[in-house]
């Protein structure tokens, strides 16, 4: 890789955890730099779950005292999302695998802060379910959640999500490790710019009046959705 493509994507892993930290999104910019830098977007997608790791790890360790308030919850929450994000990967790998076969499969001719109901369970796993597939605007949906499931101090519900994503992101590593679809060059330049974005968001976001972080999160919310709807 040339010098300007290690500070392209240094910069990108950067950024994104910085996002993920405050809300989430960040990764549309490592997997559209992956994708500029040649990197076919499978792989870039797996490698994306690779390079958001350190970010999420920073940002919960950043976010300790609002998850030891609600551990046994986070904990939970973890457990289920750890299930969803296996299912994600391996439903990726699984696509990835019938797409490749394709020709040859062809047919021949609520208060504030409360517990999370089990509705709001099903919804964290269909959640975690995407977040083990593709990832990007995961953040802000389970965001999105907690806010209706568990509601609360937005730091508060800003440290499950955190705590959350590393557990979803990690076993979706195992899963895509495992099926060699992993572009270590790249993720190797990204690890170190992810984890310290992702405590430099969380001191970011601590410092920024909540109404500003909630307003930023919607804001963010709306514009992937209108990049989903138009791309």
């Amino acid at each position: 890789m040339s010098i300007e493509l290690i500070l392209f994507l240094f910069a990108a892993g950067f950024v994104s955890s910085v996002a993920n930290a405050i809300a989430g999104g960040g990764t549309f910019l490592t997997f559209g730099a992956m994708t500029l830098a040649g990197i076919p977007p499978v792989v870039a997608n797996a490698t994306s779950s690779v390079t958001q790791v350190p970010g999420y790890i920073t940002s919960a360790l950043a976010y300790r005292d609002e998850i030891r308030r609600d551990l046994r919850e986070a904990l939970l929450i973890g457990g289920l999302s750890i299930a969803g994000g296996l299912a994600g990967a391996l439903l990726l790998l699984s696509a990835t695998v019938i797409f490749a076969a394709g020709p040859w499969l062809k047919p021949k001719s609520l208060l504030p802060d409360h517990p999370m109901k089990p509705s709001g369970l099903a919804a964290q796993f269909a959640v975690s379910v995407y977040g083990g597939f593709f990832g990007a605007g995961m953040g802000i949906m389970m965001l999105a959640v907690l806010g209706l499931f568990k509601g609360g101090d937005y730091h508060r519900l800003n440290a499950i999500k955190n705590f959350v994503s590393v557990l979803i992101a990690a076993i979706a590593i195992v899963v895509f490790a495992s099926g060699g679809v992993i572009a270590w060059g790249p993720a190797l330049v990204m690890i170190p710019a992810g984890a310290l974005g992702g405590y430099a968001g969380v001191w970011a976001a601590r410092r920024v009046p909540q109404w500003i972080m909630r307003t930023l999160v919607v804001t963010v919310g709306l514009a992937l959705t209108w990049y989903y709807f138009t791309h």
